[in-house]
């Protein structure tokens, strides 16, 4: 199963690259995309404003809700004030890259 780069594997977990984009219409998962450098990354989008960190919080609610973990185990790792975030989530690296693997072919 080819990740496509847009996360790596960690010992007790993945960190994912996700551009989001706030203020949408709707929260959701819209594949994977590539950047104009030629970085792919899962495309998220969520309802929440960029205002006071309360999109970064539905992106991360939103992980976890998609990918079947605590909400605890995702945070934003990097990028918290940028469209750009490195996102790391706790787990068996393996099971997250399974349930990413289908995520991301939406």
């Amino acid at each position: 199963m080819p990740d496509a780069g847009i996360y790596r594997r960690l010992p007790d977990g993945i960190m994912l690259a996700v551009r989001l984009t706030p203020k949408a219409g709707h929260d959701g998962i819209d594949g994977i995309a590539t950047l104009s450098d030629g970085r792919p990354v899962l495309a998220v989008r969520v309802r929440a404003a960029p205002d006071k960190g309360e999109a970064n919080a539905a992106l991360a609610a939103l992980m976890a809700k998609s990918l079947h973990v605590p909400k605890s185990a995702v945070t934003i790792a990097a990028g918290r004030t940028a469209r750009l975030k490195q996102v790391r989530i706790d787990g068996d690296p393996n099971a997250l890259a399974a349930k990413l693997a289908a995520l991301s072919a939406v």
